[in-house]
């Protein structure tokens, strides 16, 4: 069947040439480079109903991959309805894990697994974790069942076994983590068990082990499809290559340039390098843009082209070119809040609904200061994919210590902190304190300190509850010499709360720490200790879920998939965007992976992009200098619309700073504190 023929069929019509050139030749290897916006889930599912209308499968012979729940049934709904089938109409449509958890529980003995096994979830797998190190002598003081885990997941998502993992010089924590590797693995077996990892990695280790089961899937998957193919990680990529590797008809759709998930373990490695996994590959690339401005598209395309990891693409579209994206720069953080909201509210209110407006940030941190501004104005917002700052948990701990310094009878906040972190104050002690606080009629703290008193705690318990005590006196006496957000830093060190976070080495970990970092900035807008709290109670008690309409605020990562008719970008500055601890971690290939995050946040906007910067931030309670992040500087001049701070005082900012970059990874502020010195000197 020509083209002329195909396009003949309803299921093709509104489609552009490119994405029927995807969907027709469905044989042999295709990669699908799609550009954001394209329509590439359109042109997928259009695909798997071509090949079943086509005849060339039946819909038990196509494994469709996804990498999300919510995406798999996404494609199911459009799938059955192109087909006028019942649900389910696609039994191998699913993710990764769905997927292999239904083959490992056809042939579970094969992997020394009965097909009643249990998936233990992340709760579980430190549990687990926590009780070989203790069985093993190891001190999870040193070495947290969180910052083991982060290891054991990296070896499973690069497709290592204990008996595959090579130890290398200079991290030597890694053999004993190895030696609980070996001990974790052989648990989960004796358990009946696995977790999401081993998911993928016993799929493998199954086929490559028995070429009896691996042939019937060869035989049964006539036509492989995946999507969202730049990000696999190594196991990934191998489950694939293995089922694909008779019929070879292998169709993956990704963009490289939304590769942002190295963190995770995915490897833009395997989109880059598609082409040589499989011979003949044919190379389609969707352009056209559905989504957004040609504006918008040229300011993002300008700025990925400086990307070297990278197949090329130019997006475009049929739209008009639309607003300029706005570039501005503010004094501080909080008039970036203000500025940022008065736009929203004064021009967009008006021309978009609040629920198409979004704040993308580089981290999460950065939403305290908007969250703040919204609470003032009134403007209702939510917090997408994550919590609202105050309703951190680590917000709430550090919260409750610094109510209980300022009143002895806050039992609520008592509660919640005395035995974080750990110091043996379990719930058996918790409810002595209670009963006794009940029958006196005395707040928790005096009544620990009674029953201390009368020794009546039992002697672990004892030394927790002394050590907390005499910190609680301690502090009180330091805030009155001390300002409160001093103090703050002081209970956050002396507590061990801080500690508790360094030592557990994950991204999770280190996010709070930034979270608290941003607290402490916070409390500098406040006179005193009483003054901050009463805003936080206030902030924490207004009804914030409005009906109506609601700004989004998130991460640029919890952003893509997602677009908005108004996008914000603020904090663009160099040490925040780029990020300076990716950049010391990864160098340049964190500088690849930044940008991409720039061009996954410009291009979910619609209609208008609005990125900013500002000229000094707060940091631990110092005014620090910063610079105008690098992918400014790469933005196209004719696709920009700057906006110069005008004030006294700022003569010393400019848009085009005068940076060479390639002399290394520098500080915010390094380059300005530079030329102010020479200044002096002059």
């Amino acid at each position: 069947m020509n083209l002329k023929e195909i396009t003949k069929q309803n299921y093709l019509s509104n489609l552009n040439n490119n994405q029927k050139e995807a969907i027709i030749n469905p044989d042999g290897p295709c990669l699908i480079v799609a550009g954001a916006g394209s329509g590439k889930t359109k042109v997928l599912t259009t695909r798997v109903v071509h090949i079943i209308k086509e005849k060339k499968a039946w819909p038990n012979q196509i494994l469709c991959v996804t990498f999300t729940n919510k995406a798999a049934r996404e494609m199911q709904n459009r799938i059955t309805k192109f087909l006028n089938q019942k649900i389910n109409s696609l039994p191998w449509l699913g993710t990764f894990h769905s997927v292999s958890a239904k083959l490992l529980r056809r042939h579970a003995e094969a992997v020394g697994l009965n097909s009643r096994f249990t998936i233990i979830d992340q709760d579980d797998q430190l549990r687990l974790i926590k009780n070989i190190c203790k069985a093993e002598n190891i001190d999870i003081k040193k070495i947290s069942p969180q910052f083991v885990l982060s290891f054991i997941n990296q070896w499973k998502n690069k497709g290592l076994l204990p008996k595959d993992v090579t130890l290398r010089k200079g991290i030597p924590l890694e053999k004993a983590i190895l030696n609980v590797y070996k001990f974790y693995q052989e648990r989960l077996k004796i358990l009946n068990s696995c977790d999401f990892g081993d998911l993928i990695l016993l799929c493998v280790s199954m086929f490559e082990n028995n070429p009896d089961i691996l042939e019937l899937y060869l035989n049964n998957f006539k036509y492989i499809l995946v999507d969202e193919y730049q990000d696999s990680n190594y196991i990934q990529s191998k489950w694939l290559n293995l089922l694909a590797k008779k019929n070879n008809n292998i169709c993956c759709v990704g963009d490289d340039d939304q590769s942002i998930y190295s963190w995770r373990g995915a490897e833009i490695k395997n989109f880059l390098d598609f082409g040589k996994i499989y011979k003949n590959t044919k190379i389609i690339k969707l352009e056209q843009n559905y989504r957004s401005t040609q504006n918008i598209l040229s300011a993002a395309s300008g700025l990925i082209a400086k990307n070297n990891d990278r197949l090329g693409k130019k997006l475009w579209t049929d739209s008009k070119d639309g607003e300029l994206v706005k570039l501005t720069c503010y004094k501080n953080g909080k008039e970036e809040a203000i500025g940022i909201s008065d736009i929203i509210e004064q021009k967009l209110k008006k021309k978009y609904s609040l629920n198409n407006i979004s704040i993308l940030v580089r981290a999460i941190f950065q939403t305290r200061e908007f969250e703040e501004r919204f609470l003032k104005i009134g403007m209702g917002y939510r917090v997408v994919g994550g919590t609202k700052f105050y309703e951190r948990a680590e917000i709430k701990d550090s919260i409750a210590f610094l109510r209980i310094v300022n009143q002895k009878n806050d039992d609520l906040a008592f509660e919640r902190i005395v035995n974080v972190p750990k110091r043996s104050v379990g719930d058996s002690a918790i409810k002595q304190l209670h009963s006794w606080a009940r029958k006196n009629k005395k707040s928790l703290e005096d009544s620990a300190i009674e029953l201390l008193q009368l020794n009546k705690i039992k002697p672990k318990t004892k030394l927790g509850l002394v050590k907390i005590l005499n910190m609680f006196n301690k502090w009180r006496n330091d805030l009155k010499q001390k300002k409160h957000y001093e103090l703050m830093e002081i209970i956050l060190d002396e507590s061990g709360y801080s500690k508790m976070l360094k030592d557990k080495k994950d991204l999770e970990s280190e996010g709070r720490l930034e979270n608290l970092k941003e607290l402490i900035r916070g409390m500098h807008d406040f006179d005193n200790l009483q003054g901050f709290l009463e805003h936080v109670a206030l902030a924490t008690s207004i009804d914030q879920d409005w009906d109506g309409q609601k700004v989004n605020l998130m991460t640029m990562h919890a952003a893509k998939g997602l677009e908005f008719d108004a996008v914000f970008l603020p904090g663009w500055e160099e040490g925040l965007f780029p990020h300076q601890k990716s950049l010391e971690e990864k160098g340049d290939l964190a500088l690849e992976e930044e940008r991409r995050l720039a061009y996954v946040g410009l291009t979910r906007a619609k209609k208008e992009s609005f990125i900013s910067f500002v000229m000094n931030r707060m940091y631990r309670g110092d005014w620090v200098d910063s610079l105008a992040s690098r992918f400014i500087e790469e933005l196209p001049e004719k696709n920009i619309e700057k906006k110069e701070l005008k004030e006294q005082n700022s003569e010393d900012f400019f848009f085009n700073q005068d940076i060479d970059y390639n002399e290394g990874i520098r500080s915010p502020g390094w380059a300005r504190l530079q030329k102010r010195k020479l200044k002096r000197i002059k």
